[in-house]
């Protein structure tokens, strides 16, 4: 899709409900700001997911794909970022478990880090710690798993709990569990690991 040309001035000021009424009229423009919008942030969360550029690229063209063959309908005034994500993991899920992958190895929740400036024994360590966060969200039902990846994409408890279909009063009690359960799953699976590097050693 190429980049939008705006038709009218100040169209890409306009709010992203407006944007979508122009765009189930057939105004091809104003569906392409609301691509360009939102793009950026569907992909990060599919990314976090799929663990795979390519996957994450392919599935965020279908979840815009949906919205531009079937507009929202029904409410004067949509939120589509919380739409969007809602219908993001929901279809990476379903990816996921299409392809038959684990959670666990697919689940980028930490950000790559350069290898430049990091002494190998650092980096061992820090791979290694990815690994056991990697190991500790398998562990979480996946909607705890959702909601923590959402909140550390930097939503705001109002958006986490209309991308999640949730009670506005809830998000910051179920986010507090969430985060309770993968400290204790990483607690557990970091045990495991220095475990296994204890027994290394003795060999």
């Amino acid at each position: 899709m190429s980049e939008p040309t705006a038709r009218g001035e100040g169209v890409t000021a306009l709010s992203d409900s407006t944007l979508l009424e122009r765009a189930g009229q057939g105004d091809e423009a104003s569906f392409e700001i609301l691509f360009y919008r939102h793009y950026d942030r569907i992909y990060g969360l599919l990314f976090r997911l799929l663990g795979n550029r390519t996957e994450a690229e392919d599935v965020t063209q279908e979840v815009f794909l949906k919205l531009y063959k079937r507009p929202l309908r029904g409410r004067r005034k949509h939120n589509v970022s919380g739409w969007l994500y809602r219908v993001a993991t929901n279809m990476g899920y379903n990816h996921l478990r299409g392809t038959k992958r684990r959670w666990g190895r697919n689940t980028l929740l930490l950000p790559d880090i350069t290898d430049a400036a990091v002494h190998p024994a650092d980096k061992a360590i820090q791979q290694e710690t990815k690994a056991v966060v990697r190991a500790a969200l398998a562990r979480l039902p996946q909607r705890q798993t959702q909601w923590l990846l959402l909140r550390q994409m930097g939503l705001s408890y109002a958006e986490l709990a209309e991308a999640c279909d949730i009670a506005p009063g809830s998000v910051g009690t179920l986010l507090s569990r969430a985060a309770q359960a993968f400290r204790e799953a990483y607690e557990e699976e970091n045990g495991a690991w220095e475990g296994t590097r204890a027994a290394k050693k003795e060999r």
